[in-house]
């Protein structure tokens, strides 16, 4: 009778149950395709990002004058009619001005330079420019731009999202017809949006704003993937 040895027989079974776990699994009969869609709509709101920098010879200095100028910059917009929960803190820094640098010196502190920064949210785009000018005109000496937004998005995405997905579903179906097959159901979706920001179309300034603004547009976008079994 012929022996085995026991090394030999133990490698000899396991080896079919080594080869199933490294099988892949692979998905076959499917046809995944990206759909996008964007959707223009008129902002009705706006977010401006506004501030005060000061300067002084102390730290304290700096501050006191810049907690001075904000404050006679939000008692402005307040009463521009800029509520109270509208009006947020976005950034408060106080750093030393230092000297020295270029002409090879040993750096030393010249002054301070203290900055207060507020996001302020307009609900009515048609005082946006008077609500701009009266900041400026009580202190308000740095700005860092506005943002355009819609008080309602909702509507808008989902008017996105079923565009994006009919354009899949159409993208699916043209390569589906080129590949001679026919589509099944779908298998899965999955999402990944994106806000867009000011397009290039412009709305004409009303001459009675100090400050001439065009809030354009905004685009609310979505781009799904979809992937459709391949019908037998």
């Amino acid at each position: 009778m012929r022996s085995f040895s026991p090394l030999l027989l133990s490698a000899a079974l396991a080896l079919p149950v080594a080869l199933a776990i490294a099988l892949p699994a692979v998905a076959e009969g499917t046809i995944t395709v990206t759909g996008e869609a964007s959707i223009p709509a008129t902002p009705d709101m706006a977010t401006i990002s506004l501030g005060v920098t000061t300067e002084g010879a102390t730290a304290a200095e700096a501050m006191s004058a810049n907690s001075k100028a904000l404050a006679a910059v939000i008692d402005r917009l307040k009463s521009a009619g800029i509520a109270e929960q509208d009006l947020q803190t976005a950034n408060l820094s106080l750093n030393p001005n230092w000297v020295g640098y270029d002409n090879g010196q040993t750096p030393t502190i010249s002054n301070y330079v203290a900055m207060n920064m507020l996001n302020v949210r307009v609900r009515d785009l048609a005082a946006l420019g008077g609500v701009l000018d009266a900041s400026i005109a009580d202190g308000a000496n740095t700005l860092n731009g506005i943002t355009f937004e819609l008080s309602s998005p909702r509507p808008v995405q989902d008017e996105a999202r079923k565009a994006a997905v009919a354009y899949a579903a159409a993208k699916a179906g043209l390569y589906a017809t080129a590949a001679g097959v026919n589509l099944g159901k779908v298998m899965s979706i999955s999402e990944q949006q994106t806000y867009g920001g000011p397009m290039p179309v412009f709305m004409e300034a009303r001459a009675a704003s100090p400050v001439p603004v065009a809030s354009g547009q905004i685009a609310l976008q979505s781009a799904v993937t979809v992937t459709y079994q391949i019908a037998e």
